[in-house]
């Protein structure tokens, strides 16, 4: 006679499968029950108070405080565009590498070094030029553009 292919612990395995199968069922037939249909909008609504706390109440329209979106500040102040008045600078060629075609001035008012690409070039320049030029914004900071020597 052939012995019983099912051990002890596949009964128990089956067993644990049913035994979380019926409470998974459970479960949802309880949700099921428990489950509020057909609320209004006005029972599913919640506010937050002045407190930052949230409640069940509407706000007093009373207590409305009307804010300034001017008067927020995120980070940091709000600097006013700065006009230069006379955009042409002068400074002194620094570094300038003819292969590669950039180098840097350094602006004799502000002791600032400044990049400047060969595109931006109106003359050719070379180190210890006394240059004029303008400052526009790159990708990476500040450029300058139309250098030509003094």
């Amino acid at each position: 006679m052939a012995k019983s292919q099912a051990t002890y612990s596949k009964k128990e395995n089956e067993k644990k499968r049913l035994k979380k199968k019926n409470d998974k069922q459970e479960k949802k037939e309880e949700r099921q029950a428990n489950a509020k249909k057909g609320l209004s909008l006005e029972d599913m609504m919640a506010y937050v108070d002045e407190n930052g706390n949230i409640s069940s109440t509407p706000p007093d329209p009373k207590k409305k405080v009307v804010i300034n979106t001017e008067d927020i500040q995120i980070g940091i102040s709000r600097q006013e565009d700065i006009i230069d008045e006379n955009p042409v600078k002068k400074g002194t060629v620094t570094f300038f590498n003819d292969s590669k075609g950039y180098g840097f001035i350094k602006n004799t008012e502000t002791q600032d070094s400044i990049f400047v690409h060969a595109n931006g070039l109106i003359t050719q320049i070379k180190e210890g030029d006394k240059v004029t030029f303008e400052v526009e914004m790159g990708q990476k900071g500040p450029t300058a553009v139309k250098v030509s020597k003094v």
